[in-house]
């Protein structure tokens, strides 16, 4: 099960699992058209894939998808929780509470109740890995707080949730991307060039590469790595 599944990393994401011969669940929030061309897109790989609409605020609705995919699927082997939003402003400007909210119900509560559900199904040796952020190690820009303890947060829920399912095999891990193209964070966007900058291979990556470290932990070869946060970030936080 890939959140957030319908564009740019999660899709990438969807894919390369499907290269690697996994049938591939995915959840949208309202790209219905774009989740059922990942899908599509999918099943031509020769694997199962099938979309489902989830609110990732909504800790009811992550419940559910996780337990209509374990029952479609028949069985949960790895969750990605990839499924995410950003909101900030400075600390002294006025808040929008709303957005603030909805910010820790997405990257946080969403993540929280996917691994709460998931676990209730997954075998020895399953897999959680949640695309986290190098934000949740560093603020790269001015109004980045917020959504920085958002990832910092996971961070901290990884090492622990670790420690917790170590007995049952199940490894969990967390993927910090730094600047990765994509339509919410084009490389020509307003701080593009910023962070460009910032990294020390001097380019924007491409989401293909986050799920290549995705697929690396989801499978065997990573099977004594747990509770470990992996930058994908071109350097940018070296």
């Amino acid at each position: 099960l890939v959140t957030g599944g319908s564009r740019g990393i999660g899709a990438a994401i969807a894919k390369e699992l499907a290269d690697q011969g996994a049938d591939v669940a995915l959840s949208y929030a309202a790209s219905a058209d774009k989740a059922e061309a990942v899908a599509k897109e999918l099943k031509s790989k020769g694997v199962r894939a099938a979309a489902f609409k989830a609110d990732q605020a909504d800790a009811k609705q992550v419940e559910d998808l996780v337990r209509k995919v374990a029952k479609e699927f028949g069985r949960l082997d790895i969750l990605v929780n990839n499924a995410g939003m950003f909101a900030g402003g400075a600390v002294n400007d006025v808040a929008d509470r709303a957005a603030f909210e909805r910010l820790f119900a997405v990257n946080v509560g969403g993540v929280s109740a996917a691994v709460r559900s998931a676990v209730n199904y997954m075998r020895e040796g399953g897999r959680i890995i949640t695309i986290g952020s190098v934000a949740g190690e560093m603020s790269p820009v001015p109004g980045f707080a917020d959504y920085s303890a958002t990832k910092a947060a996971v961070a901290a829920y990884t090492r622990g949730w670790a420690r917790d399912l170590g007995p049952k095999a199940i490894t969990v891990n967390n993927v910090q991307p730094g600047p990765i193209d994509t339509d919410m964070a084009p490389k020509d966007g307003p701080v593009a060039d910023l962070l460009k900058a910032g990294t020390a291979l001097g380019r924007y990556g491409k989401p293909e590469e986050v799920a290549a470290a995705v697929a690396f932990l989801a499978s065997p070869a990573a099977a004594y790595i747990t509770g470990a946060s992996l930058n994908v970030d071109g350097g940018f936080g070296a």
